[in-house]
């Protein structure tokens, strides 16, 4: 008698077919990347909607599609061009892997994405998962997905009871997702597999009754759909702190340009003094942003403003923000640039940033 091999045991065409019944039926078909065969598009897509959801994604989209409508066009733009349409989406360094990437496809495949998702994967920001996503959509590869939407279905049908992100278990699903591909309809299956995390099987609330898989479901069957998937186990989240100088002269605000790498990398920022200002609103505090707002002119004045926390993946940063007017400018660097403050909504600037200058001169603002 033949022995069963893992992939035979885990291998159910069952579980396929009910997945692309339901998404052709049910899942969604109206998204502006879906439809099409680009892999342009369907590649800008799936880099956006890593770590972010659909409904922040859908206006970034179309504006950066309107700027950058071919993979060459993308290419050749300049990098703060495709950061300032970048800014406020967040994971900024996807940005720069975007930018990358184009470049790579251009000069190493001639503007034309591969096919094959083991190419794909070696391309700047595209991962396993998303490579078999692009390979699946445009070219209709059988290759398996592996996001956070189908470790949560496969946690609760299969009743995985351990963390899906530790590796001995996430190199499991793998296989089992390997194993579950079906022979024909890849497209639906893998959109119906996104489909049910992000419209059924939701994080909270799941709307089980609906859901095709709900018969085979452990989690359902036992009633542990708010138990699995195992939360990542908790880590006290690092706290760091950050002052930064609101530089004002004649309506306009100094800015700098940012490191490539680091946090809101290659985007614009305001300069940033000593972590320690963070702390107590005082004359030592107040005299230290004086000195260190020297550097771009004669201090004429500085106010502390109200301080922001903005929640990174790994940590919290705590921003002081100084307003700094100035009587007379001197001193910035070629890192440095003056933005009219009327059209600060235009500039490459890291959400908070963008939000604390948009916010400039609101009654209740200065501390």
């Amino acid at each position: 008698m033949k022995r069963l091999t893992e992939f035979d045991q885990l291998a159910d065409p069952t579980f396929s077919q009910a997945v692309i019944d339901w998404q052709r039926s049910h899942g969604r078909h109206t998204l502006p990347w879906q439809n099409t065969t680009d892999a342009y598009r369907i590649w800008l897509s799936e880099i956006m909607l890593q770590q972010t959801q659909v409904a922040a994604v859908l206006g970034y989209y179309g504006r950066f599609l309107e700027r950058f409508p071919t993979v060459q066009a993308l290419a050749e733009a300049p990098s703060e061009d495709v950061m300032a349409h970048w800014s406020g989406l967040g994971y900024y360094t996807r940005a720069r892997n975007l930018h990358a990437c184009a470049k790579r496809v251009v000069e190493q495949y001639g503007g034309i994405f591969p096919g094959d998702p083991a190419l794909l994967a070696e391309l700047p920001g595209i991962g396993r998962s998303t490579a078999a996503a692009i390979a699946a959509f445009s070219v209709g590869a059988r290759a398996a997905i592996m996001d956070g939407n189908v470790k949560r279905v496969f946690a609760r049908v299969f009743g995985i009871e351990q963390y899906p992100g530790e590796k001995r278990v996430e190199d499991a699903l793998w296989r089992r997702a390997e194993a579950l591909l079906p022979e024909t309809g890849v497209e639906s299956y893998t959109q119906g597999l996104m489909d049910l995390g992000a419209t059924l099987c939701t994080r909270s609330r799941p709307d089980c009754p609906r859901c095709p898989l709900r018969e085979r479901c452990v989690a359902y069957a036992t009633g542990r759909t708010a138990e699995l998937p195992v939360r990542k186990p908790k880590k006290t989240s690092p706290e760091k702190r950050a002052a930064l100088l609101v530089v004002i002269d004649g309506g306009q605000v100094l800015l700098e340009q940012r490191a490539s790498s680091g946090i809101w990398g290659g985007l614009l920022s305001l300069p940033e003094v000593d972590g320690h200002l963070g702390g107590e609103v005082d004359a030592v505090a107040a005299a230290s942003v004086v000195a260190a707002g020297a550097q771009f002119g004669t201090v004429d004045e500085v106010e502390a403003l109200r301080p922001l926390v903005h929640v990174f993946t790994h940590y919290k940063l705590h921003i002081a923000p100084w307003q700094v007017r100035l009587s007379a400018r001197g001193g910035a660097t070629g890192r440095h640039v003056w933005w009219d403050l009327q059209a600060i909504a235009d500039a490459p600037l890291p959400a908070p940033v963008k939000k604390l200058l948009l916010e400039l001169g609101r009654p209740g603002l200065f501390g």
